[in-house]
């Protein structure tokens, strides 16, 4: 009895580790996914290109500050315009040194949100 423990003791502590790292990449990739919503969602409601890559940016950096090694966030403003739509993808590179790897993971969440028909878009960048 007591041999089969001590050949069980580790799998099984392997197993709570493997479930513990896949719950941080899911609750990670969750939390990339709803940055990128939040941070298409404030520049959606700019008036100008410059302040929609502000407030995205400060939504980006509150919200995963701490979480990620480093985050990004882009916006593909081809249509920010009355009308149009603004896409943001935010990145996070996930550092995974609790798991007693020495890598990374990079997590990507991308977002579209549409832009009022009568919001007013300053045209001067």
């Amino acid at each position: 009895m007591a041999v089969e423990t001590v050949m069980l003791a580790p799998v099984f502590l392997l197993f709570l580790m493997f479930l513990a790292g896949a719950g941080v990449l899911v609750e990670s990739q969750g939390r990339v996914n709803g940055t990128a919503r939040d941070a298409a969602r404030a520049a959606s409601v700019q008036r100008s290109l410059d302040a929609a890559e502000a407030a995205a940016e400060a939504i980006t950096t509150s919200a995963l500050q701490g979480r990620c090694r480093s985050s990004a966030v882009s916006l593909d403003a081809s249509e920010f315009r009355q009308g149009g739509q603004v896409q943001a993808e935010v990145t996070c590179e996930l550092d995974l040194a609790f798991l007693g790897f020495g890598g990374t993971k990079r997590l990507t969440g991308t977002a579209v949100v549409p832009i009022e028909q009568f919001r007013r878009i300053d045209e001067v960048r």
